[in-house]
């Protein structure tokens, strides 16, 4: 790879380590397409797998004292783990399209209501009676189409969490994700030894960038961190929407 763009990826993985650090989220949106218009989807997939683990892992140790109450986090993980383990199943046979689309679409109307209505949160016991098919749904799209983001963190921005509480709850269930990606993208042999040692060193950049994104994340006010999960979400419709329309 040129030296100009090993310069744009570690640049990216900066970035993208900076809105992980901040936020809990947003980090594959900065950092996958980037790498894919310089590699092949593939490979970008399976490089960031390594970043994703690990800063997962870490998150969730970190905040691990702000689990939110009745094991709610623990519930919504476990239940994306069996779902993943369903949709990976029928990964082959599913068209993810459509749907795609009217998540999309959903999460625009979701953005729209809570912009007006920025104080607004879903009522915790109905949050609980909907955490488990919730995060077995979320779970279904991450093995059936690779992206749960557009359910899972638009359900968890509704719940007017705590910063601390919304990064443990996302970073938990993202880690459980990764853990069935792993055997996946093995036995398809998507992740190999070459791909494994590019993932190893892009966490460098990756970890630096969390380190500045936990530093500004704890100076942000509760409203300047519900903003820039609504922008994140924005940001994932839109792109959503791009790439189904536009190929």
């Amino acid at each position: 790879m040129p030296v100009e763009y090993l310069a744009l990826v570690c640049l990216t993985f900066i970035v993208g380590g900076i809105f992980k650090g901040a936020t809990g989220i947003g980090a594959p949106l900065v950092a996958i397409p980037t790498m894919a218009l310089l590699v092949d989807v593939p490979f970008a997939v399976a490089v960031f797998l390594v970043p994703n683990i690990l800063s997962n892992a870490w998150q969730t140790w970190r905040f691990r004292k702000h689990n939110p109450a009745d094991a709610f986090a623990w519930k919504f993980a476990i239940l994306g783990m069996i779902g993943a383990g369903f949709g990976t199943l029928v990964l082959a046979r599913f068209s993810g399209l459509a749907l795609m689309n009217t998540v999309a679409v959903l999460i625009l109307i979701f953005v729209t209501f809570r912009l007006k209505n920025p104080k607004w949160s879903l009522n915790w016991n109905l949050a609980k009676r909907l955490v488990v098919p919730v995060g077995a749904v979320g779970g279904f799209l991450q093995g059936s189409t690779g992206l749960s983001a557009p359910i899972t963190v638009t359900f968890m921005s509704s719940l007017n969490l705590r910063r601390e509480e919304f990064i443990f709850s996302m970073s938990l269930f993202f880690f459980t994700m990764t853990l069935v990606q792993i055997p996946a993208q093995l036995a398809l042999g998507v992740l190999n030894w070459e791909r494994f040692i590019y993932g190893v060193a892009a966490f460098v950049p990756f970890i630096f960038g969390m380190l500045v994104g936990g530093v500004l994340g704890k100076k942000l006010p509760k409203s300047t961190f519900d903003k820039a999960i609504i922008a994140i979400l924005t940001l994932l419709a839109l792109r959503l929407l791009a790439s189904n329309f536009l190929g």
